[in-house]
Order: C-alpha cells, then structure tokens, then sequence
C-alpha cells in the first residue's frame, strides 16, 4: 500500500480497493492471531497508551515513582543482603542503599514519600550472621 490515491477517487473506494486487492493476493492469509479474539483486558476504559504498556508488560518492564522504584529496590537489597556470602559485601549493601535512601530523605523526588529510614547496618549484619549459624 505504497502507492499514493489518485486525484478525483473518494477516499473510501480506494482503501476498500487496496484491501480488496491485498486479499487477493494472499496477503491476509496467514497473519498471527487470525480467528482468535482480541485480546482483552480486565479494564474496559480506553487507554491512549495501551500499546506501550503492553510492550513493558512483554518485556518485563515497569515504570514506578522514584520513592517506589527505592522502597523495591532496598528490600530488594535487604534480602540479597541476608543471603551474602560474607560480612564485608553484607557491609557493602546496606551502606550502598542507605546512601541513595538519605538522598531522598533530603532532597525528595516527585511522587508519594518514601516513608522509611536507613538501615541500621549492624543490625542488618547481627541478622545475617544469625542466619549463618542457623544454616550451619
């Protein structure tokens, strides 16, 4: 459908015309999806982006506020911090996350608060050599 609509042909015929014509050709045939249902959501409202976050949820992608992407990623890191496999990268975790944390708390970013504090790092390493002994 490269071709351009010629002057004087209404606008309707000549789509229908190049449908037509693709049909003809076979170009319909084989498409993925043919004779199944659209796909349907569980919200029926009209989303202008719905393509981009059907192409996130694909790729397993997600967009959170900054506070949130945070608050994930330092439980995140709490929990990688508890399974360590020494002191010193426990240390290294903790001290890593509770700088982006004080960043926040001191000059917040757009979006909900943060609503937590920096770790207590001894507290974190206490637990995680709990842990430890109990797995031993």
């Amino acid at each position: 459908m490269t071709e351009r609509k010629p002057p004087g042909v209404p606008f309707e015929s000549w789509v229908d015309k190049q449908i037509r014509d693709a049909e003809r050709r076979g170009e319909f045939a084989r498409l993925p999806g043919a004779g199944k249902p659209l796909p349907q959501g569980t919200d029926t409202t009209y989303d202008e982006l719905w393509w981009i976050k059907q192409k996130m949820a694909r790729e397993g992608l997600s967009v959170l506020p900054p506070t949130l992407a945070l608050r994930k990623e330092a439980e995140d890191t709490l929990a990688a911090a508890l399974r360590a496999p020494s002191e010193r990268i426990v240390r290294k975790l903790v001290e890593d996350v509770n700088v982006k944390i004080r960043d926040v708390m001191f000059k917040p970013p757009p979006g909900p608060p943060l609503g937590m504090k920096p770790y207590d790092v001894e507290e974190v390493v206490r637990q995680w050599r709990e842990r430890r002994e109990a797995a031993e």
